[in-house]
């Protein structure tokens, strides 16, 4: 069976676990928001594009 889940919604779910079981306040959860917004209009952008689409590729190569 394969599953295919949005890298957007597995982050949400991650932060949302993070803000209510680990202790990880609103506003560090905003800041780190704002750091991903910046991120992705910066020069580095295509950088970590072809860096998340490379683990995701690896990722999905794992057999079980």
């Amino acid at each position: 069976m394969a599953l295919s889940i949005s890298a957007v919604v597995l982050l949400a779910i991650i932060v949302f676990l993070l803000v209510r079981k680990s202790g990880l306040k609103a506003g560090h959860a905003a800041v780190c928001v704002l750091l991903g917004f910046y991120l992705a209009s910066s020069s580095v952008a295509p950088t970590l594009h072809s860096l998340t689409t490379s683990v995701t590729g690896m990722i999905s190569n794992i057999k079980f």
